[in-house]
């Protein structure tokens, strides 16, 4: 596996303050060096066009936004290589994926598995809306990928998780999830489909407080978008509006990162073992220790998948 040389780049403002600015990545061969950024302020300059209130009305409302053309295609190639290889290897281990139906499963993995898991976590879009919606004090607390193999089978409509109080009383979003494809998404590959503004709905005759019953299908069909990414777009929503992931009709496997995040409060990180080496660690940018919530370990453990939705496991994955 080739090795992910930083991502980052520095600039010192007419006002003297120093911001970290993401950089199209390079990538050298049998190394897994991140050039480090010391006695750096860790302030990551938001894209000149970002609009706060653009973000925060697409997530208090529909429940999704996306940014086209984020990342380069070579960089999103690299990422699909990369994780062709870990799910290759999560088959294989005992624990390793986690069904979430029939021929589609999850993967959480370490955020050094993948190449350019800095470059992700440090791309001016992602940090913004995390700091716009999540504000200051965020924390990464899981990195993973969905895997929709052909002959995927639709999902049960579904909120990743029980809605918190935080959102059921406070009404605020506490916690948001990243989506990046690796390929380039078609309408026979078994789409993400979601039901914009669905994040709010009361959840009291949710079984587990997540799955709906039937007799709501009406209306998130009626409200239902399927989503058509191709590579290099990303895209954030809340995990508690509710989706689905559609019967994939295609030869093609339709890979997707998922990229979860939390403010203050939230608990999602329980779900989660977000382990980091030290020596990994070390080379981390000042950002991106702050904004993330790990077990540092000397050597990285398998990770034995925790997050089951059992309502997804529909039979044999």
């Amino acid at each position: 596996m080739t090795g992910y040389v930083g991502p980052l780049s520095i600039t010192q403002t007419a006002e003297g303050v120093f911001c970290v600015l993401a950089t199209k990545p390079t990538f050298k061969e049998n190394s897994m060096t991140i050039t480090s950024q010391e006695q750096v302020t860790p302030v990551i300059a938001p894209p000149a066009d970002f609009d706060v209130a653009s973000v925060m009305g697409a997530l208090y409302g529909p429940g999704i936004t996306a940014q086209k053309g984020a990342f380069e295609r070579q960089w999103v190639q690299e990422l699909g290589e990369d994780i062709a290889v870990l799910y290759e290897e999560a088959l294989k281990r005992p624990g390793g994926a986690v069904g979430r139906g029939p021929k589609r499963h999850y993967v959480e993995i370490h955020p050094e598995d993948i190449r350019g898991f800095v470059h992700l976590v440090t791309h001016p879009w992602v940090t913004a809306v995390c700091e716009a919606v999540l504000g200051p004090h965020y924390k990464v607390v899981e990195i993973g990928f969905d895997v929709p193999n052909p002959g995927a089978v639709d999902q049960p409509w579904h909120r990743d998780f029980p809605a918190p109080d935080d959102t059921v009383v406070g009404r605020r979003l506490n916690s948001l999830a990243f989506n990046l494809t690796t390929v380039d998404v078609y309408e026979d590959m078994g789409p993400f489909e979601i039901a914009p503004g669905t994040q709010w709905d009361d959840a009291s005759e949710f079984e587990h407080g997540m799955f709906p019953p039937k007799s709501f299908y009406p209306r998130y069909f009626e409200r239902a978008e399927r989503k058509m990414p191709k590579m290099g777009d990303i895209s954030v929503r809340s995990a508690l509006t509710i989706h689905r992931g559609t019967a994939n009709h295609s030869n093609k496997a339709r890979p997707v990162l998922v990229l979860g995040v939390d403010a203050p409060g939230a608990t999602n990180a329980e779900r989660h073992d977000l382990q980091v080496s030290r020596a990994y660690f070390e080379q981390l940018p000042e950002y991106v220790k702050q904004h993330l919530t790990y077990r540092l370990v000397d050597e990285l453990e398998p990770i034995v998948q925790g997050h089951t939705i059992e309502g997804l496991m529909m039979g044999e994955a």
